[in-house]
């Protein structure tokens, strides 16, 4: 399955000023970048870093004025996106130490506010079924409604306003996840069939791999119900929105538009 990705975004900075950009599908073995053009207006300064873990880039960029962003590419997706449902949890007593750090708080993912109530309502699940009933009762219990939440919204905010976009969706998620002591991560991603169109977030979760004795692989899920993994491309992986945001600023700057589109290409 490839997938054809289209970005363009533009803000303007008041004065010289830092930013973090992270809005290019990553070159890794679950997905192949087939072709890719990146656009960035003339800056004081450019330079590419590794995001978190290693799964894509960052880019720096020193700017003042207007600044546009323009990205196209296409994207083979190789995922094995097997039956949640099937998938059995993994001690923690036995997670690697890339899944630890999925297993705390975040900025905005509080779990352990989340415990109870994950407890109460699917303690009597385990694994790949529970993360499944925990989509199934975010899509069933939230409205999805742009502009309803903002940057300072966390999955405790979302979970007491029952509404959000994507981003708070999949919060909350996480947060439920972790709560029942499944590593969870948030992904920013593009996927054909969101709507809006937009750049997309979804969860994923570390639960065994029944192709290794003992071993655990991450599997996306995304309670938006939006986007299939067998169709989604990864830009990158954080502990929640914080970690990769298409555009972070380090001073004042005001943003003008954003314009995304995702088709299936075969």
């Amino acid at each position: 399955m490839s997938i054809s990705i289209s970005a363009r975004f533009a803000f303007h900075l008041f004065e010289p000023t830092d930013l973090l950009l992270q809005f290019e599908a990553a070159d890794i073995p679950e997905q192949e970048v087939l072709s890719t053009t990146t656009k960035l207006a003339p800056a004081l300064h450019v330079a590419r870093v590794p995001a978190h873990n290693h799964i894509g880039e960052r880019i720096w960029v020193r700017a003042e004025g207007a600044y546009a962003v323009g990205y196209e590419a296409e994207v083979e997706i190789n995922r094995i996106a097997p039956d949640l449902a099937s998938l059995a949890a993994v001690d923690p007593h036995a997670l690697p130490g890339e899944a630890v750090e999925y297993l705390f708080d975040s900025r905005y993912c509080q779990a352990d506010r989340m415990q109870n109530f994950v407890a109460d309502r699917f303690g009597d699940l385990s694994g790949g079924a529970q993360v499944l009933a925990m989509c199934d009762w975010i899509s069933d219990n939230f409205h999805y409604e742009p502009g309803a939440s903002n940057a300072q919204t966390t999955a405790l905010d979302s979970f007491a306003e029952r509404r959000g976009i994507c981003r708070d969706y999949a919060h909350v998620l996480i947060a439920f996840a972790r709560a029942s002591t499944i590593p969870a991560r948030y992904v920013s991603c593009f996927a054909p069939g969101v709507d809006p169109q937009d750049f997309h977030a979804v969860a994923e979760v570390f639960l065994a791999d029944p192709s290794v004795p003992e071993g655990g692989a991450w599997y996306l899920a995304d309670p938006t119900g939006m986007a299939d993994p067998a169709k989604t491309a990864k830009i990158g992986i954080g502990r929640d929105a914080a970690d990769v945001s298409f555009l972070t600023t380090f001073r004042h700057s005001r943003f003008e538009f954003s314009e995304v589109r995702v088709t299936e290409t075969k």
